[in-house]
């Protein structure tokens, strides 16, 4: 119930005869109003002495429940404002008039609702590990930076430890000299285009969009070859950009065979070929593929990145060049200084050695393991999986209608489900793509919910038209 002068007073009853404690109760309760909408992001919440009146319990039980509930990333509490639900640090007052059916002059139309992106690269980073996070970057302010502009491929220490990680979890050999830290993949893919001679780039199709448009920045021709069946290397490609250990998005992992002709093809063509290995951390139905540079690396250029381990926004990521190319690529990082944050990539160092990277790792691949067949029980009936379960997101072959209609409604109650076809450019696959990884087990059963009723209601046959 909504009232005018203050925050919403929250639908909640609590059973003082059960065994779960009160807090907890409450902790619940508010989750559940979170996931059904009820309570929408930015709202801010009663006081925690004014619920407790409301409710007939002491102050400390909503003080517990709230600061669980911030603990656990639901709620936003901010010293003197209040708290609110997670997604903004304020909300503005409610108004006392009546709603406006025009903009006036001079201002802003309100923007539209923001959605919940079921997306391929949002990951899960489980709460409980968040002091792993507080540490490494108070690690960052008791040391002391350099004094100077640093090392454009990266803090030896860090190459040193990304070059023994990559060696024991990937089979990349490789000396910490050759390793580029860089500001992600699409950072470590422009390294390589600028300096390899001119000339197109092959990309899977469907695939990264990223790619595709950091190729065609650089003003190349991109060429478009098939995401599925013996991977190809057309005439006059200079390089061929591939995601083998789960093929983005389709989700399918290139087999050896296809490998070893890859290779084959690109020696032949005297091509690189552009390993982007963004997630093959979190495969748990069978054990991570070795990468592909393990099996050359005077042709394979190995990306990787710390996007989908800690978050997209630490905006961190590697590079492991073909030794013929790494002086090219340190030079033309040097003549701009174009080395990645020293606090960014100390901190990282720090996650590392701490080991919070891998206490998250296994915490996220626990969760998709479980998140994923929730998703496949609501699709498989009426979809078909372009490939099998791994990382934070499964991709499904629909007929373009269909996937239209479940689209539709999942925007009707807040979440964007991506369509495949934004990731196609002449692949005719058509689709959705789920992520699972960037929301709460409640926001995804109620996203899944929405799936069900799109894949229920097949349409009146009438036209429609892609947002």
């Amino acid at each position: 119930m909504q009232t005018t002068s203050g925050p919403p007073t929250l639908p909640l009853r609590l059973d003082r005869t059960a065994d779960v404690p009160l807090a907890t109760q409450l902790a619940t309760g508010i989750r559940r109003l979170v996931g059904a909408g009820t309570l929408r992001r930015g709202t801010r919440l009663p006081a925690s002495r004014a619920l407790a009146v409301e409710l007939g319990v002491s102050r400390a039980v909503v003080t517990q429940a709230y600061e669980q509930l911030v603990a656990e990333g639901w709620l936003d509490a901010s010293h003197g404002s209040g708290t609110f639900v997670a997604g903004t640090a304020t909300a503005p007052p409610p108004s006392t008039s009546p709603p406006s059916t025009s903009t006036p002059r001079g201002t802003t139309a309100p923007a539209e609702p923001t959605l919940v992106r079921l997306d391929t690269g949002t990951p899960w980073i489980d709460p409980r590990h968040r002091a792993g996070w507080r540490r490494a970057w108070r690690d960052v302010a008791a040391a002391v930076p350099p004094p100077g502009y640093d090392d454009p491929c990266g803090i030896p220490a860090l190459r040193a430890a990304l070059a023994e990680r990559l060696g024991r979890l990937r089979g990349v050999d490789c000396d910490p000299d050759e390793v580029v830290v860089t500001h992600g993949t699409t950072d470590g893919l422009r390294a390589l285009l600028e300096v390899l001679p001119d000339g197109a780039v092959a990309v899977e199709d469907p695939g990264y969009r990223a790619a595709v448009a950091i190729v065609r920045a650089a003003g190349r021709t991109v060429v478009d070859v098939p995401a599925r069946g013996v991977p190809v290397v057309p005439p006059d490609v200079v390089a061929t950009y591939v995601t083998p250990a789960h093929q983005h998005p389709l989700g399918h992992v290139m087999p050896a065979a296809d490998r070893v002709a890859l290779l084959a093809a690109a020696t032949a063509q005297d091509a690189v070929v552009v390993e982007d290995d963004y997630d093959s951390e979190f495969r748990y139905d069978v054990a991570p593929v070795p990468a592909l540079a393990s099996l050359d690396r005077s042709r394979v250029a190995y990306l990787g990145t710390a996007s989908k381990s800690v978050s997209p926004s630490l905006r961190l990521g590697w590079l492991v060049p073909p030794p013929h190319l790494l002086d090219a690529v340190r030079a033309a990082r040097a003549v701009r200084h174009e080395s990645v944050s020293w606090p960014v990539q100390r901190a990282f160092l720090s996650m590392l050695r701490d080991g919070y990277v891998d206490r998250v790792v296994r915490s996220a691949r626990r969760v998709y393991a479980d998140r994923a067949p929730r998703v496949a029980a609501v699709l498989a009936a009426h979809a078909e999986p372009a490939g099998p379960s791994a990382g934070m997101y499964s991709t499904w072959l629909l007929p373009p209608d269909r996937a239209l209609a479940v689209h539709d409604a999942a925007r009707a109650v807040g979440f964007d489900v991506p369509l495949l076809a934004d990731y196609t450019r002449r692949s005719t696959l058509t689709g959705l793509v789920v992520g699972f990884g960037g929301v709460s087990d409640v926001e995804l059963d109620t996203a899944l919910d929405a799936i069900a009723r799109g894949l229920d209601d097949r349409g009146d046959g009438r036209d429609r038209r892609r947002r």
